[in-house]
């Protein structure tokens, strides 16, 4: 059960107050929780150290292996995240707490425990001493929340969270003037960054309904009118590095505005308190950037579908088919692996794939090497290993575009997926498995790294238009136009091409009453 922020009586107060002085008793004894740089280290866990007994320590409901914090209680593990006026916690723990704390308890409980933790449990009641008191502790306060907004600020969102800041504010106002100001600037910068993801998410909306308003059924007569298009992708853009950079752009763009709070939220349970009115922001803004990124996976693939299947004639076809996956190639070269998998994706789409005249007019060498790269087989060791070799060039990098590393999204939300699990389930005394938590927060972390790198390449505003707002075909519409394309084979073919002309005309028929 979460910590309950509010207390009930003299005795329950009492008690929280002797387990609190013990903690903060042992707190200067404890071993320090390591940084980023050895804490995420994949050799942290492993077997190299089998051949000794590791230490084990505990200090106030946590526990320590080799000075390292591998559990605790969630009482003990909020208590560390609170700043003294010798201590402070290190980042590491500040952004993995903040990131997976929510798994038990909302971020605006969190937020009122540290608040209260933080000032209003160490009042003694004589202003001047309070006075002192404040401004000791108020530079580490501001530096905490600070940390919080800017990695965090989607949990701002919620109304709890704007208000226990402001009132942290007022607070800090009381010891501290410089404190105050500083605070002021935090909110200034928090609320500039939530217009700009607010303003964001509309044109995302705006985007998702003028597509949606375009991609209706369409009748058969209109794959003729969609090859004469002007749009039309050769037509557009005829450079596969050109068309994969533009991809890029959009690919990092969505991945820029995902908060890493997202992958926690998305395979959260749901608590009996979301039922509740003020809790609606959680239930409304789970995961809404998220969802939209994994939307551009599926519009991607059924983009590059439509482009194949639209011209007429075989020869067509087969251009914008060697197109494609000459563009997959330059995906591949640059990092882009998420539209790599999407083009792939699309091309291995029944409508596409059963062409059979127009793939043997095309040389699929390239594609063939593609598609084992993102061969899905054995935990998809190939794609994970050329990940792997791209997150090191970006390590290493010397120019924007070595630091690019884009990737498979599906198996990253999988991987995290995972990890989430685990991170849920409590050890048999109770205690948060905090290993679990440094693993969730290693690949969160790791993930923030590649969101953070900005695209280095020039913007070509039609083809990045095109790409966001195209029409493409559903799954039916891309069936017949296939069929249309290359008969069918056999009679459950030709029944399956009846049925499809049939629907899609009534359908088109309908939208137009």
């Amino acid at each position: 059960m979460p910590f309950c922020i509010l207390l009930v009586g003299l005795d329950a107060a009492m008690k929280l107050s002797y387990w609190l002085t013990n903690v903060f008793v042992h707190r200067s004894k404890m071993p320090q929780t390591t940084p980023y740089s050895s804490k995420f280290n994949p050799s942290t866990y492993s077997s190299n150290h089998s051949h000794r007994q590791p230490v084990e320590e505990n200090y106030g409901g946590l526990h320590y292996r080799d000075n390292k914090l591998v559990s605790g209680s969630l009482e003990a593990l909020i208590q560390l995240l609170v700043p003294t006026v010798d201590y402070y916690p290190d980042r590491s723990y500040i952004f993995t707490f903040l990131l997976t704390s929510r798994l038990f308890l909302h971020p605006f409980e969190l937020m009122s425990r540290v608040c209260y933790l933080c000032v209003d449990h160490h009042r003694v009641g004589d202003p001047q001493t309070d006075k002192k008191r404040i401004r000791e502790i108020a530079p580490k306060i501001v530096q905490l929340l600070t940390e919080w907004t800017e990695t965090f600020p989607y949990d701002f969102r919620d109304e709890r969270m704007m208000r226990s800041l402001k009132e942290m504010t007022h607070r800090l106002a009381f010891g501290d003037e410089l404190s105050r100001r500083a605070m002021q600037r935090l909110i200034q910068r928090l609320l500039r960054k939530l217009t700009t993801l607010g303003q964001y998410e509309e044109s995302l909306a705006t985007s998702s309904a003028t597509a949606a308003a375009m991609d209706r059924p369409l009748a058969l007569k209109s794959k003729q009118q969609l090859v004469r298009r002007d749009e039309c992708v050769l037509n557009l853009c005829d450079d596969p590095f050109v068309f994969a950079q533009q991809l890029t752009h959009i690919e990092m763009e969505r991945l820029s505005y995902i908060g890493p709070e997202e992958f926690v939220r998305a395979f959260a349970k749901k608590r009996p308190s979301d039922n509740h009115k003020v809790s609606c922001f959680f239930s409304k803004r789970k995961a809404s950037n998220l969802e939209a990124y994994v939307e551009w996976f599926n519009r991607l693939s059924y983009l590059i579908a439509t482009e194949i299947c639209m011209p007429v004639k075989k020869k067509h076809r087969a251009r914008v088919l060697e197109f494609f996956i000459d563009v997959a190639q330059e995906c591949f070269n640059i990092g882009n692996f998420n539209s790599l998998m999407a083009i792939i994706t699309g091309m291995n789409m029944n409508p596409v794939s059963r062409l059979k005249k127009t793939w043997n007019k095309v040389n699929t060498d390239k594609f063939d090497i593609l598609v084992h790269q993102m061969d899905p087989s054995s935990n998809f060791y190939s794609y994970r290993t050329a990940l792997r070799g791209a997150t090191q060039r970006s390590s290493t990098a010397h120019t924007s575009q070595e630091m690019i590393v884009i990737p498979f999204f599906s198996l990253l939300i999988k991987d995290i997926y995972f990890l989430n699990e685990g991170c849920v389930n409590r050890l048999p005394n109770g205690h948060i498995n905090f290993e679990k938590f440094w693993e969730l927060a290693k690949q969160v972390s790791e993930f923030l790294s590649w969101r953070q790198v900005i695209c280095p390449f020039e913007r070509d505003r039609k083809t990045l238009q095109y790409l966001i707002s195209a029409p493409v075909f559903g799954e039916d519409e891309l069936q017949l136009a296939s069929y249309e394309s290359e008969g069918p084979e056999n009679n459950m073919e030709r029944d399956t091409r009846r049925s499809l002309r049939f629907d899609i005309e009534l359908s088109f028929l309908n939208n137009n009453d």
